[in-house]
């Protein structure tokens, strides 16, 4: 029980990665606040802890909006006692589109849900981490705007993955004092819903024509499952890694090693 008698809060915990890390986590003994900007899939996750016989709260919470993260996050250390790990994970793929054909609308709905989302969600968890005497904050980026820029309509969305990637590591530095570690996991191509949100444009005016060898990628020939991701996420929220901060944590069975 490697999260026992701890508190885990997880945005964007209604579908996908955040499902299998809110699950992973309270399979490892943790209380589980499951946030996300949908009540249905909060509460459906919030229930299915409860009948594997964890516990779970289900919050509602736009990330973007200050004021709803920050009633999110205090409820969900009052209603669960406490708070010890953070996993900013709500994001969108947004628009994808030229350059030149983005609206300012599109921009600042990508940049907003998944930059200052994260931003915001990370601000109101620190003091409780804090008084918790330290924790674990892990934050969803991508392999996308880090080690991957050839994916074509992706200048928004690899922006705000990368400005996560900075804050993460100006996060390290400046939670070290109190016990807080700070890490941002990139992954590739997940088996997730995501794609049911994403919207495309007029990409084959920026396509390149780039194929890549069979399997790709290289090392398992498949997206990767939520449950794999939720692994990473476990050791990075759990004591097994308590002398790691500021890290980037590639999981993309090395597409990147190929596609660059």
């Amino acid at each position: 029980m490697r999260l026992d008698g701890k508190v885990a809060l997880v945005t964007g915990g209604g579908s996908g990665i955040g499902e299998g890390a809110a699950r992973a986590f309270a399979r490892e003994g943790a209380r589980v606040a499951v946030v996300d900007l949908r009540r249905e899939a909060a509460e459906a996750v919030a229930q299915a802890i409860q009948a594997e016989g964890g516990r779970a709260e289900a919050f509602v919470a736009d990330v973007s909006n200050e004021e709803q993260i920050r009633q999110a996050v205090q409820g969900a250390a009052q209603r669960l006692d406490g708070l010890h790990v953070v996993f900013a994970n709500a994001g969108i793929n947004g628009m994808q589109t030229p350059i030149e054909e983005m609206t300012l609308e599109e921009w600042h709905l990508t940049i907003e849900t998944n930059l200052t989302g994260t931003f915001l969600t990370i601000k109101h968890a620190i003091p409780f981490l804090r008084n918790a005497g330290g924790g674990s904050i892990i934050i969803t980026a991508s392999i996308n705007g880090n080690v991957i820029f050839s994916l074509p309509g992706y200048s928004c969305y690899s922006t705000s993955k990368a400005g996560q990637v900075a804050f993460s590591k100006m996060a390290a530095a400046e939670l070290a004092r109190w016990g807080i570690r700070v890490n941002a996991i990139l992954p590739g191509g997940v088996a997730t819903n995501i794609r049911e949100r994403t919207y495309r444009r007029n990409l084959e005016k920026v396509t390149y024509d780039i194929k890549m060898p069979r399997p790709f990628p290289p090392l398992t020939g498949r997206p990767a499952t939520t449950d794999e991701v939720a692994e990473l996420t476990l050791f990075l929220a759990s004591d097994s890694s308590r002398n790691i901060t500021g890290g980037e944590f590639l999981i993309d069975a090395g597409a990147s090693l190929l596609r660059g």
